[in-house]
């Protein structure tokens, strides 16, 4: 019984190393989208772990996070002093954690729906909440411009291409949380396509 455990234990973790280093591979490519400031730039990285959270539970999924955010931050640290990484990981996990924990309730076409949903609505609450008391106030302090004109800066670039976004707030609200609703919408579609072809191989 020891063997077989620790069998599995091996399989779990290649499982998870090879999912997080595709999750690092995909993450170094990534795009601004046109409708939302320019620094806001997508990535499918989440679909990976979203993928080993269904398959091995939310647990394994937020280890996907970590591991692929530690490997992103090895090569590109310089560009945001680790808050980049910081907030892809937070944000992220909260996505496949919340959505890995409803999967495995019970294991369904109609819950994974329903997961990926809650999921996506929590990831883009988070992200707002936490962008506005936590990763913008880090990020000004990374690149040692006082908060108020790094809000000033952030607000400047938004307005370029949403006119709406006139403050901190409706910058929060106009292009931060509804960024990563169209994100957690694109990368849970792309889930479901891809899930019932992979799945077999990761169990």
């Amino acid at each position: 019984m020891l063997a077989a455990k620790r069998k599995l234990s091996i399989r779990s973790m290649t499982k998870i190393s090879l999912l997080s280093v595709i999750g690092f591979v995909v993450m170094l490519i990534e795009f601004p989208l046109g409708i939302f400031p320019e620094f806001l730039k997508l990535d499918l990285s989440d679909i990976p772990a979203l993928i080993g959270s269904f398959t091995m539970g939310p647990i394994a999924g937020v280890i996907i996070q970590l591991i692929q955010n530690i490997l992103h931050a090895s090569v590109k640290l310089a560009e945001t002093g680790g808050v980049g990484q910081l907030a892809s990981f937070m944000v992220g996990s909260v996505f496949v954690f919340t959505a890995g924990s409803i999967y495995a309730r019970r294991k369904s076409f109609k819950t994974a729906i329903l997961a990926m949903v809650v999921g996506t609505i929590s990831m883009s609450l988070f992200a707002a909440i936490f962008n506005y008391l936590i990763f913008i106030p880090l990020y000004a302090r990374y690149f040692g411009i006082p908060l108020e004109k790094y809000i000033d800066m952030v607000v400047d670039m938004a307005q370029k291409v949403n006119k709406l976004v006139v403050n901190y707030e409706t910058l929060i609200f106009i292009s931060i949380f509804p960024f990563n609703l169209l994100k957690g919408t694109i990368v849970s579609f792309i889930t479901l396509l891809l899930y019932k072809k992979i799945s077999p191989y990761l169990r």
